[in-house]
């Protein structure tokens, strides 16, 4: 046991201390939040060019009420279409021919574009916007009736619908399940990057050793399944410090953040900026309407109120989903990394570790799939046997556990992972112990096969 410690304790000290690792570590956080937040900052930018459009309106029913902004402006267009589309394509003093040919509360196709570039969807939603909006008023003063357009706003009231959650004493406590979800995701993200990262830094760490042959001269006073095992937990220990060191980085600088901005940001600037991402992701991802982000900020009173937020995470099982975050985020790494090392052990150079690679990577691309349809519905039948199946339920369980999770379900989850990574280390370990002296062969699958039969 003495010497598995000396391993773990090279494997660990030898990384931590590299320059790559700190740069890493201490750099990520502040490269995430950049990469948030630079956008955020540079899309609230606008160019100071007023781009001119002209408009022919046949009906004339539009081109007098579309407003301007201070990016585009409406003009009316001359008759002669050639004469615009000189002004478009050689004077450049008209950017856009917009042109309606009918009442599009009647006929909502007859409206056109044209432009000499593609044209830009803010352009295009900025049109369409004000042109619908004109054409629900012009359908609902079609039908003559007083008061219509209140009494169709007052039928469509917003709806927010408050989740609270019954504790075991009756108490009740305000959730979110969109909260719970992101929450959920991120945990599973952190499973599969650092499953794929650190097992793979295994295979790479043992194909080095082994080409160097240093591993000869360590294996002459250390056994295979002590080296394996030191050089697994050792790694394993270096993924769990910086996810530690991220989570306490990230935290502290989204708190420091809040801090200095909480008294020079109004109330309205939190509503423009709670709106503008919410209009950015629909347009970027139509898909994406009906997301946690949007879901989570109706469920605010439409303003992201910070205090509130903070609130529902409170009200969350925290504790039980960063126990059991370290639980199976070890779980899923040991497993793996074991299958990583064995495979690492077989071969003699990187180009031949992609034979093996791939089938630890299909369950792993599987599991993240299935977790991320699994986050709509936690308790369905994809969740619930992905969340038992030991190679998939590191990643899809933690997509679960946020919403609560029987314990008898945690266990039985644990419980096989547990019993097929002692499975999985005692193959490894024959595979490893055969093929870490073993040069200048190229394994297959049918080998492999063959030293898991060969007696201890």
């Amino acid at each position: 046991m003495s010497k598995i410690g000396l391993i773990i304790e090279r494997e660990y000290m030898t990384r931590v201390k590299k320059k790559s690792f700190l740069l890493l570590t201490f750099l990520t956080p502040f490269l995430l939040l950049a990469l948030v937040a630079v956008p955020l900052a540079l899309s609230s930018v606008k160019s100071s060019e007023v781009k001119v459009i002209a408009v022919s309106d046949s009906e004339g029913l539009y081109q007098k009420r579309l407003e301007n902004s201070d990016q585009y402006s409406f003009v009316p267009a001359q008759k002669d279409m050639a004469a615009v589309r000189k002004q478009i394509t050689q004077d450049g003093s008209v950017y856009a021919y917009l042109v309606i040919k009918g009442d599009l509360s009647k006929d909502s196709s007859s409206v056109n574009i044209y432009t000499v570039k593609q044209a830009e969807m803010e352009m295009k939603d900025f049109i369409s916007g004000q042109l619908k909006e004109l054409a629900r008023k012009d359908k609902i003063a079609s039908y003559k009736i007083e008061g219509l357009d209140k009494i169709i706003e007052d039928s469509n009231p917003k709806l927010s619908l408050n989740t609270i959650k019954w504790d075991k004493d009756g108490g009740e406590k305000e959730s979110s399940s969109e909260l719970a979800m992101i929450i959920g995701l991120i945990a599973t993200f952190v499973i599969y990057i650092f499953i794929f990262a650190y097992g793979a830094m295994v295979m790479n760490g043992v194909i080095e050793e082994k080409i160097n042959r240093i591993v000869e001269v360590i294996v002459s006073s250390v056994k295979p399944f002590d080296l394996m095992m030191g050089k697994i937990i050792g790694i394993a220990m270096v993924g769990l410090t910086q996810v530690l060191l991220w989570v306490l980085l990230i935290g502290g600088a989204i708190g420091v953040t809040t801090y200095v901005l909480k008294d020079k940001v109004s109330d309205d600037q939190m509503k423009k900026v709670s709106t503008e991402m919410v209009q950015s992701q629909t347009v970027t991802n139509p898909g994406l309407q009906a997301g946690p982000m949007k879901q989570l900020s109706e469920q605010t009173s439409e303003v992201p109120d910070v205090q509130k937020i903070l609130q529902m995470i409170s009200n969350m099982n925290l504790g039980e989903i960063v126990f059991w975050f370290v639980l199976y985020f070890l779980g899923g790494y040991l497993l793996y990394a074991s299958l990583f090392a064995a495979f690492g052990s077989a071969i003699d150079n990187q180009e031949d570790s992609q034979q093996f690679v791939l089938p630890l990577t299909i369950p792993v691309l599987f599991a993240l799939y299935a977790g991320m349809y699994s986050a709509q519905n936690p308790d369905g039948p994809l969740a619930f046997w992905c969340s038992l199946f030991p190679l998939t339920s590191p990643i899809v369980m933690m997509v679960r556990i946020p919403f609560g999770v029987p314990l008898w379900q945690l266990l039985v989850s644990y419980g096989l992972l547990v019993i097929t990574f002692l499975l999985v280390v005692k193959m490894a370990a024959k595979i490893y112990r055969t093929g870490i002296l073993m040069y200048g062969k190229k394994v297959t699958y049918k080998e492999l096969l063959k030293w898991l039969r060969y007696k201890n």
